[in-house]
């Protein structure tokens, strides 16, 4: 997914019902983050970290590979 794309999807996301919560969390051993709206994993933010620097950031969005992140 490129920068604009993720752009594009933070809009969508800011756009619908309720409150986007952005979770700390180690995601496959990286630094990472979950969003979730109203309690559900929309999307999970992995990054690859080298000399203090995200060299990379990995962007899940599937439905069912985001099931394992969803609290509700």
């Amino acid at each position: 997914m490129s920068g604009l794309e993720t752009a594009s999807t933070w809009i969508q996301l800011a756009g619908r019902v309720g409150e986007v919560t952005l979770l700390e969390r180690t995601v496959n051993g990286q630094p990472g983050l979950v969003a979730e709206l109203d309690g559900t994993g929309v999307s999970v933010y992995a990054f690859d970290i080298s000399d203090n620097r995200i060299t990379r950031i990995r962007v899940i969005r599937d439905r069912e590979k985001l099931r394992p992140w969803t609290t509700n």
